[in-house]
């Protein structure tokens, strides 16, 4: 293993070992549905989401534990082999590596409790973003960073004709 792989990969663990911290931290000093006011804008909740971003699928009878599992464990491997190809550059493998640390985190989350632990909630009023944590915060700024870095990339263009 290289010296820049072994860090994006630190960098995933760093991810999973603070998720996991803030989470058992919550369900050590929570009772699940307890909200916290932290400022007017910003509660501490305990909420458990068997569902997926946004709740989606949460309502079925079970299922979707174990295909999110799967899906999550496939897309680390996609992911490990795309931090492997682009280990040299910087976004890119940070991207990789903050989306794999924060998918690893949910997934121990699934396995242990049945569905992903949820803490952070942002609302203005009665009108609010849906509870989430910090494996969820590191998947959205991977993916950003994956877009960002993805449309940023230059273009190969075609080689120019020879006009003489």
């Amino acid at each position: 293993m290289t010296p820049r792989l072994f860090a994006w990969l630190a960098l995933s663990a760093g991810i999973v070992v603070a998720d996991q911290v803030t989470k058992w931290i919550v369900l050590a000093t929570m009772h699940q549905g307890e909200a916290i006011t932290v400022t007017p804008f910003f509660k501490l909740v305990l909420v458990f989401n068997p569902g997926a971003a946004f709740s989606f699928l949460a309502d079925h009878s079970g299922w979707q534990r174990w295909f999110f599992v799967t899906l999550a464990v496939l897309v680390c491997g996609w992911l490990l082999h795309l931090l492997r190809l682009h280990v040299n550059e910087r976004a890119l493998p940070a991207a990789f590596s903050l989306i794999i640390g924060g998918a690893i985190g949910n997934v121990i989350d699934r396995v242990v409790h049945g569905a992903v632990v949820d803490f952070l909630y942002f609302h203005v009023g009665r009108h609010g973003w849906p509870a989430f944590n910090v494996a969820d915060s590191a998947i959205t700024i991977g993916v950003v960073l994956m877009l960002w870095a993805s449309f940023r990339a230059p273009t190969k263009s075609a080689k120019p004709e020879n006009s003489s």
